[in-house]
């Protein structure tokens, strides 16, 4: 059995000699490699904190004292650490481990929300509750240095920076990087630290004479660390926290298992709140992820773990978008990019690999991409701004009040929409179409395949006076789906018999409702089924369609409430349409990880149970006496 099949729980480290910690190190990074060769996952930022996560748990004590990980995509090496290396089998795999923390599989996980900066602010109140509570325990945040770009989190330190008594230990893991190379004037400032030559070879030099002092030479070094604010001042970039008013501790090799924890326990030993810089290389300690140039191995599929080749991916809907908008900004000098911190995530490599001057990355700051966005559009561009659909939710104020009050010509595309499965709850891009509905003016796009990606996204940078938004899900586009008509705006995908249901399948959706219909064919049911490509505002033309059918059934991959489903309902009420309507729909609730199928069969969003629900309602209606519970307007 090798060490790390023994660690249970933190308190294993504690009696483990220097070498058997570098041992269990080099097991740590071997099996994290492993791992993520046969399913993928996020593999480089993990290893680039074995040390740093050892560290925390042989100076600190969960689960008295709480470890917070910010966006926690690096917190495997915690969870191994915490006795769950079985659950790797089927890491982010239904029944097996989460590829974030998660308070359901053990009481050593705090926050479960994958989005980033916010790590600061849970930990400012834990740490000022235990205070309060007259508990003596410490809290530690790990933040990365692209977090810290998120207004958020400075947000958090100006509180934390006046909060006295809070025993609470934030360390930096510096590696100069988020997804990749992280963006703006906090970067540069903390990558002119993290390099300076003058800066370490000072350090260096002092720390060398002064241990060689016998007696008094190691303790007068670290008097040095703890009075090095005037040093650093002079001989390289500082105050960043300090002049916040912070306890400052670093920079500090974050791979340097002894000095990390000597850092540590001195910062454990301040009274109030502690910034630790930690230096670290993402992907440290596996050469194919190290000079992996996009991302370090930040999140690859599965790979060959002697060549680092991933295994050959077929076409996503991210290659569909990002090779459309080189065409868009070939044809039109005026479209700019901007994301979040996510150029290769979410396509935009290309782009900004031909048009860097029109390409605009702000670091992990949503709010300020929308609102710059609108200012960009008011002078004249059109912005695309892409992100994952759940970060959009960060920057609904500024959709709201700075683009669509302003009628700015803003395009936000969203990756990932719907259910995404592996990623857990906090990813399912399930949320978009039901808090844009309130949004005045506003146009919403849903293609159901990448012909029709291609299609709308060139509509929706034509729109100049209004945000527009086009989502996606993750994953590859299916087949593409020729209409055989066009009624108003919207898509007929199949017309056969009677005209018994009409089914209305919003983006992805459309391909499941093409498969209900045929289904519906087979069992002797009149079926339309129809895709309205733009599901905000809705077609005049759909709720005619609605009028002249025995029975609507709205398919989409968002919540339930208050979506695309439900606004339909509210126009046909308005327009005086009684047809009998069926919504199918998430239901409001955090779904778990799995697979994509898994989950839309686990929640009846597959086509067998769709069918067979509404061959249900087809009987009940035809039969009064079998009562049914379908949806009617009022």
């Amino acid at each position: 059995m090798g060490r790390l099949e023994s660690i249970t729980s933190p308190r294993d480290l504690r009696d483990l000699t220097p070498d058997e910690l570098a041992d269990l190190a080099s097991e740590i990074r071997d099996f994290l490699v492993a791992t993520c060769a046969r399913g993928g996952g996020h593999l480089g930022p993990n290893l680039g904190v074995v040390e740093l996560t050892m560290a925390i748990h042989r100076v600190f004590d969960s689960p008295t004292d709480r470890v917070v990980f910010d966006t926690g995509h690096q917190a495997y090496v915690h969870k191994l650490l915490t006795g769950r290396m079985a659950g790797f089998a089927r890491l982010k795999q239904e029944g097996g481990v989460s590829g974030y923390p998660s308070q359901e599989e053990s009481d050593h996980d705090v926050v479960e929300n994958s989005h980033a900066s916010t790590a600061l602010s849970y930990a400012d109140g834990l740490a000022k509750a235990y205070a309060i509570r007259g508990e003596g325990r410490h809290v530690v945040a790990v933040i990365g240095d692209g977090a810290l770009t998120g207004g958020m989190a400075w947000e958090a330190l100006n509180n934390i920076a006046i909060a006295r008594n809070s025993r609470l230990v934030i360390v930096v893991n510096d590696n100069g990087r988020s997804y990749t190379p992280t963006i703006g004037g906090l970067a540069t400032a903390l990558t002119s630290l993290r390099t300076s030559p003058r800066y370490e070879q000072v350090l260096d030099l002092v720390k060398k004479r002064l241990n060689a002092v016998r007696a008094i030479g190691p303790a007068a070094y670290d008097v040095l660390h703890a009075v090095k604010k005037g040093m650093k001042d002079a001989i390289a970039p500082q105050g960043l926290f300090e002049d916040l008013g912070l306890k400052y501790v670093g920079p500090v090799d974050g791979h340097d298992l002894a000095a990390m924890e000597q850092v540590l326990a001195r910062a454990k030993r301040f009274d109030g709140p502690v910034i630790v810089h930690a230096l670290t290389r993402k992907g440290f300690g596996y050469d194919a992820a190290e000079q992996h140039e996009a991302d370090q191995f930040h999140s690859p599929g599965p790979f060959d773990v002697e060549t680092g080749e991933e295994n050959p991916k077929g076409e996503i809907w991210t290659d569909v978008f990002s090779e459309e908008m080189v065409r868009i900004g070939r044809r039109r000098q005026d479209v700019v990019a901007i994301t979040a911190a996510m150029v290769h995530p979410v396509g935009l490599d290309r782009f900004q690999s031909h048009f860097p001057e029109r390409t605009f990355d702000v670091g992990i700051a949503e709010q300020h991409a929308a609102t710059s966005a609108a200012g960009l559009a008011m002078g004249g561009l059109h912005p695309v701004v892409a992100l994952y659909a759940t970060f959009l939710n960060r920057a609904f104020d500024q959709v709201l009040l700075d683009c669509a009050l302003h009628r700015c010509g803003v395009t936000f595309v969203l990756d990932r929409a719907g259910v995404t499965g592996d990623d857990g709850a906090s990813h399912n891009g399930m949320w978009d179409m039901s808090v844009l509905q309130v949004v005045p003016g506003l146009r919403l796009a849903a293609p159901r395949d990448g012909a029709r990606l291609r299609e709308l996204l060139g509509e929706a940078v034509e729109v100049d006076d209004a945000p527009t938004v086009v989502r996606f899900p993750k994953g590859p586009p299916p087949d593409d789906i020729a209409a055989v008509d066009r009624v108003g705006g919207v898509d007929v995908l199949l017309r056969n018999g009677t005209r018994d249901v009409l089914v209305v399948g919003v983006g992805a959706m459309a391909t499941t409702a093409v498969d209900v219909g045929e289904r519906l064919v087979a069992q002797g049911i009149g079926v339309t089924v129809v895709d309205p490509r733009w599901v905000m505002p809705v077609d005049p033309a759909l709720v005619e369609l609605a009028r002249d059918h025995g029975l609507v059934v709205h398919l989409e991959d968002n919540g339930r409430v208050g979506g695309t489903g439900a606004r339909l309902l509210q126009e046909l009420n308005d327009a005086g349409v009684t047809t009998p309507f069926r919504l199918h729909g998430i239901p409001q609730e955090f779904l778990t990880h799995a697979k994509r199928a898994a989950i839309l069969e686990r929640i009846g969003l597959d086509a067998q149970s769709l069918a067979r629900g509404i061959v249900e309602d087809v009987t009940a209606l035809a039969d009064p006496q079998l009562a049914v519970d379908v949806d009617q307007p009022r």
